[in-house]
Formats: structure tokens, sequence, C-alpha cells
């Protein structure tokens, strides 16, 4: 359909609608906190990732040092964010406190309430009413001020579209929450592997130890019926065989009984090789 000139007079006669002073501060406090906490999550996020897979790949002092730092961090800046979105949820949820907000509105109700009443008890004044009926007159005003609820329309969708931008950052800190306990989880893993290493070669050591100290004693005993006698010749010159044969029976006995009890211990589950 055609605009008419008429039609054109009124468009061009409609003034935008002026945003009240509170809604802009608000606005700029709200946009000024998303991109400082924004920025914040954005500098974790370009340390957390890299630190974090060097310390998967060498397990040190300084990388743990630095997953520690990276860590504390993150449980900061998540408690922040967490809080500005408590609080606009809180907001969302109560039209009363989004209420108590129009600020511009409610001045402007209360200064018409006032003129109102100045204006009314003027009147009644010419009249020659009495007090109770400007009593009353008092109460009808202070219950219109009091009943005042404008259109919070505006102030939820400012809410929710910060609401919204808190969230996706929340949602960023969350994953890279979820990476730091993959990464430690991953590091204790590796950790008992190494400790279960490490008490296996205890075990392998204290079993050589062990039966090493029985051939000690083995030859021992043995050594204990030497009466002076040439342990490698005998009165002829020719090499006595049995030293040899005792020495190799010693030691074969030791290594024997070393692989029994490794192979005892692997089968019981306490040694795996």
């Amino acid at each position: 359909r055609s605009i008419g000139p008429a039609n054109a007079v009124e468009i061009v006669g409609v003034e935008p609608k002026v945003v009240p002073f509170e809604f802009l501060a608000l606005e700029a406090c709200l946009e000024s906190a998303c991109r400082c906490l924004e920025s914040e999550t954005k500098t974790l996020e370009e340390e957390a990732y890299p630190a974090l897979d060097e310390l998967t790949s060498k397990i040190s002092t300084l990388n743990l040092e630095r997953a520690r730092q990276i860590k504390s961090r993150l449980v900061a800046i998540s408690g922040r964010v967490q809080k500005v979105r408590d609080e606009l949820e809180h907001l969302l949820d109560d039209d009363n406190d989004m209420a108590e907000m129009y600020l511009t509105e409610k001045l402007a109700v209360r200064l018409a309430d006032q003129t109102s009443f100045k204006r009314d008890a003027g009147e009644l004044e010419k009249d020659e009413s009495s007090d109770s009926d400007n009593d009353s007159k008092s109460d009808d005003k202070s219950e219109t001020f009091v009943s005042f609820k404008p259109n919070v329309e505006e102030l939820e969708m400012l809410l929710e579209a910060y609401f919204v931008q808190i969230g996706g950052i929340l949602q960023k800190l969350s994953d890279v929450g979820e990476y730091v306990d993959d990464t430690e989880e991953f590091i204790n893993i590796t950790l008992d592997d190494k400790q279960n290493q490490l008490l296996q070669m205890g075990v392998m050591l204290s079993t050589a130890n062990m039966i090493l100290n029985a051939g000690i004693v083995v030859v021992s005993l043995f050594g204990m019926n030497i009466r002076g006698i040439s342990l490698f010749r005998d009165a002829s010159g020719a090499t006595r065989v049995q030293f040899w044969e005792t020495v190799a029976g010693t030691v074969s006995g030791c290594v024997a009984l070393y692989i029994i009890a490794i192979g005892w211990g692997r089968k019981r589950g306490l040694i795996a090789l």
C-alpha cells in the first residue's frame, strides 16, 4: 500500500524512544564486566592448553607448578563469572526487582503524583474540605505510587542478552576445567604406573638379595670344611674339578631359585613383566 502525505508526516514526526539513563549505565557496566571476563578467559585458554599438553608429554616440577597456577586462576575467574550469572538470573526471575530499576519512570510518576496532590489539595482548600478528605486523597496517591509496575520487557531483553554472553564465557571456563581434570587424571595414572614399576623393581632386588644370601650361606658351609688343602690343584698337580662343580652348582641353584621366585610372583600377580 502506498504511503500518503499524511502518513509520511506521521512517520517523520515519530520521535525515537529515549533509553533511560539507568539502563545506559547498567548496559555500560555489564558490557565492561563481560569484556573484562571474556578477555581473562581468552588469555587463560591461550596459556592453559599448551601448558597442559606439555605437562602430559613431560612431567616435571616446573610444569606441575604452571598447571597449579592455571587451576588457581581458573577457579578465581569461574567464581567471578558464576557470581555475575547468578545476579542476572536472580533479576530475571523477579519482576519486582526489575521494576525497581526503572528509576526515571518512578521519578516521573512520583513528580506527577506530587503535582496532582498539590492541585487536589488546593482545590480542597478552596472547597473547605475536611482534613479526613485530605488524608484519604493522600492514601489514594500513595497507593497509586506503590502499585507502579512498568513494562519490564525492555530491561528483560537487555539482561537476557548479557545472561547468554555470560553463559558462553562460563561454558568456555567449564571446558578448560574439564581439560584440567582430564590432565590430572592422566598424570595420576602415569605416576601410579611409575610407582608400580618402582615397587616391582624393589621386589625383584629384594628377591635377588635373599637368594644371594642363601648362596653365601651354602658357600660358607663348604668353606668350614677346608683344612689347609689346595683348592685348585691336588698333590699331583691336576686341577680339582670338585671345587668348580661346587661353585657352578651354587650359582646355578641361586639362578634357578631366582627364576622360580620371579615366576611365582608373576603367577600371583605381584610382578608384571
